[in-house]
């Protein structure tokens, strides 16, 4: 009688322990969850050490819960690079309330986010996503992220009374600029430590962004 009684509460204190845990993803927690497991994968070991059954095993569920989220590896990482442009372009948007000028602002905060989320930002431009297309998530919160330069190139026209520039070339250029800092500072070619004064020195420089598109004819001569 004494063992019976003590199996039976084992057995029922295990079952809340089950349902309480299957309870916590129970009305839409679980995606965001993976999401966030998976971001964390990238940053400690890089893509590669991403799977939805890892992921799985992490935040506590079985492997064939993910599918009800993600099809596949690539869907999950697509949604993490997503999570990851939705970061960046907050950090953007901040940085272009706290400064006057704005497109410089923004350029540090880039810079600082590849660098504290090394592991996700080489995510975001890596050939693990060549057919970014495919997820709308994640062309949405890049295409909302890049408009952030976009405003801010917009900002430095406007103070330099320059309306002669080409909107989208100039944020492209803006883009390309610390998109090519930030690598050089990740890859080591540029020291991390010189990181935040080399940054705020060239895109606070006061020249034109982007010169005119369309080559003068001595050039298209040559």
């Amino acid at each position: 009688m004494i063992q019976v009684y003590v199996y039976s509460v084992n057995y029922g204190i295990m079952l809340m322990m089950s349902t309480s845990k299957k309870r916590r993803y129970h009305h839409g927690g679980l995606r965001p969850a993976l999401i966030a497991t998976a971001m964390t994968l990238v940053e400690e070991s890089g893509v590669g050490a991403v799977s939805l059954r890892e992921t799985a095993r992490r935040v506590g569920v079985s492997a064939p819960a993910t599918y009800r989220h993600f099809a596949d590896k690539e869907s999950l990482l697509a949604a993490v690079a997503a999570e990851g442009f939705r970061e960046l372009g907050a950090e953007l948007a901040a940085a272009s309330r706290r400064e006057r000028d704005s497109l410089s602002a923004m350029g540090m905060a880039y810079v600082r986010f590849a660098l504290s989320r090394r592991g996700v930002f080489r995510l975001m431009f890596g050939p693990e996503l060549a057919k970014r297309a495919s997820y709308p998530e994640l062309k949405s919160a890049a295409d909302q992220a890049f408009q952030w330069l976009q405003g801010g190139v917009q900002d430095r026209r406007r103070a330099a009374q320059d309306a002669a520039q080409d909107s989208d070339l100039a944020a492209i250029a803006a883009w390309a600029l610390v998109h090519g800092l930030a690598h050089l500072f990740l890859d080591g070619v540029l020291p991390e430590t010189d990181a935040e004064a080399m940054t705020e020195a060239i895109t606070a420089a006061r020249r034109p962004i982007v010169a005119d598109a369309k080559p003068s004819p001595r050039r298209a001569a040559k």
